[in-house]
């Protein structure tokens, strides 16, 4: 055992699991928590101040102090690494065996393996994902399972690695009686075992960044990277990050965040639907940013449109990729009419992204590669369209502000936001991360949105479009007659997972201001699952 760290859950050393978390890999861990725990600690310290400031009434702004970096044309990001020249189509999900393996066989350029907002991160699915990665990178993955074979093809897609944000702790896990950072990590664990067979195999260790809010935070990642390097020896600048850009704060400092990793920059991604949480979760003080029905949100109201011009400009005014976001829609197999109505939106989604300028977009289901992949076969000849510079686009900070959307908020809304959260809250405390909601692939982003929407709808007397005012007692009889049918929509949800959910739901709502993050909230269940003593974690339940 390496000194200082301790594992507070139970690991079976018989078990594959035991390669992953080796005294290497625990040293390796040490260090980086050593060396940058107090810098990401002061990081998210300034988010809660930044958080007041905006309460008070001080605009989001681009920030003057940077202003030299956005005026300089004459830098850019590094070229694409092996494997990521063309990402017209990326697949994303948890890194489940069986999805590795579907995954890197759809036919999409990359595939995102996500310990993040697709992934409920009990100890077990986070270094059982490990062992997986470990095992489709030597090939070494292939399973039986139901009497179907699983085996890699021979061309399996360039994989990109999520690991959650800064601001999630790793609680089994303590490094000199702390609790490791949940990004430092998912990062390390993977880059320490495959970074050197990734580069022999003629890629290389590749990530999305999420939930950033501030360009100093990309520049703790950047410095990670540099240590991290160094450490197992290997070249500086060979790893790749693309970030997504969902949080609204991040949204005015995109040049800054390129500038930070710009040696070991991919490019940005739109990451829609935590971007609208976060909009929503920013602004929570104005009561002018209240936003109407989820499905009214699309990427053609005013503060979405702005945003997506804004990226694409930017990232190919620095030559990296500029990545399209995610369209939740799923295959309806059992309603042909429904299905196409259902695919149409996604072709729709597909071609609004490339003929913008984006280079490539997100699927969440093998069978819906086919369909981007032509819109963007059809639309985008080359490998990418960083020829397209965007020189007309004029965005201002008003622009990434304009919170008039055109739409109403329904009883229908509030009816679907209520089950999508009492059914991803309800799953993710049993180890589920993603799950399909009426066709739709709801994953912590989307819950997300309908817990802070029901939050900003009851904090600001919102009403329906009847006239009805929006109240807790409103929403509670709302909770209590939508928890009835979850069964039917989510059937892997637990009764006493539910009754869990509820009582968080219920008790959001009536908060003076919404919890940061649903995952922060919940995460003490599942390290009690795990058996962690409580004094190593945080609840704010």
């Amino acid at each position: 055992m390496v000194a200082g760290v301790q594992i507070h859950t139970k690991v079976d050393i018989s078990n594959p699991q035991s390669d992953i978390l080796t005294d290497g890999a625990l040293t390796f861990l040490a260090a980086l928590h050593r060396t940058f725990e107090s810098t990401r600690h002061s990081l998210l310290v300034a988010r809660d101040d930044a958080q007041r400031r905006f309460d008070s009434g001080v605009p989001l702004d681009f920030p003057p102090e940077t202003a030299h970096i956005r005026a300089e044309p004459s830098w850019h990001c590094a070229p694409p690494a092996p494997g990521l020249e063309d990402r017209r189509v990326e697949i994303t999900g948890p890194p489940d065996r069986k999805m590795v393996i579907n995954a890197l066989n759809s036919g999409a350029k990359t595939f995102m393996a996500d310990f993040e907002d697709s992934n409920a991160p009990t100890f077990a699915n986070v270094i059982n994902g490990q062992v997986n990665l470990r095992d489709a990178i030597r090939r070494q993955i292939d399973f039986e399972s139901g009497g179907k074979q699983y085996k890699l093809s021979e061309k399996p897609a360039a994989l990109i690695v999520r690991p959650r944000g800064w601001h999630l702790d790793e609680t089994r896990i303590t490094i000199d009686n702390t609790p490791i950072s949940a990004s430092l990590f998912d990062f390390a664990l993977y880059f320490y075992h495959n970074a050197k067979e990734l580069i022999k195999r003629g890629s290389g260790p590749y990530f999305y960044l999420p939930k950033m809010e501030h360009y100093l935070e990309a520049r703790l990642w950047n410095d990670v990277f540099l240590f991290s390097q160094s450490y197992i020896g290997i070249a500086h600048n060979t790893i790749r990050a693309t970030v997504l850009i969902e949080t609204l704060p991040a949204a005015f400092q995109m040049e800054e965040i390129l500038f930070e990793l710009r040696n070991h920059s991919a490019g940005l991604n739109c990451g829609r639907w935590d971007y609208i949480f976060s909009a929503i979760k920013k602004r929570r003080a104005d009561k002018s940013a209240v936003l109407p029905d989820r499905k009214d949100v699309t990427m053609t109201v005013p503060f979405m449109d702005s945003y997506v011009r804004l990226l694409i400009q930017t990232c190919h005014r620095r030559k990296v990729a500029a990545m399209g976001g995610m369209s939740a829609q799923i295959p309806i197999k059992d309603d042909l009419q429904a299905n196409e109505v259902a695919m149409e939106k996604v072709r729709a989604d597909k071609f609004r992204e490339v003929t913008a300028g984006h280079d490539g977009t997100w699927i969440a289901h093998p069978l819906i590669n086919q369909i981007a992949r032509k819109v963007f076969d059809e639309n985008m000849l080359g490998p990418n369209q960083y020829h397209i510079r965007r020189e007309d686009v004029k965005v201002a900070a008003a622009d990434l502000l304009n919170s008039s959307v055109p739409g109403k908020i329904t009883e229908d809304g509030i009816r679907s936001n209520v089950s999508v959260a009492l059914a991803y809250c309800g799953a993710w405390i049993g180890g589920n991360g993603c799950i399909p909601i009426n066709y739709l692939m709801e994953d912590a982003a989307t819950a997300e949105i309908a817990r802070v929407q029901l939050w900003q709808w009851v904090k600001y007397g919102a009403r329906i479009d009847t006239g009805e005012q929006i109240t807790t007692q409103y929403v509670d009889r709302i909770i209590a007659e939508q928890a009835l049918g979850i069964k039917k929509i989510a059937p892997g949800v637990k009764e006493s997972h539910l009754k869990i959910a509820k009582k968080y739901l219920t008790a959001q709502i009536r908060q003076q201001w919404p919890s940061e993050f649903l995952t922060s909230d919940l995460m003490p269940y599942l390290t009690m699952a795990d058996g962690v003593e409580d004094k190593w974690y945080r609840s704010s339940l």
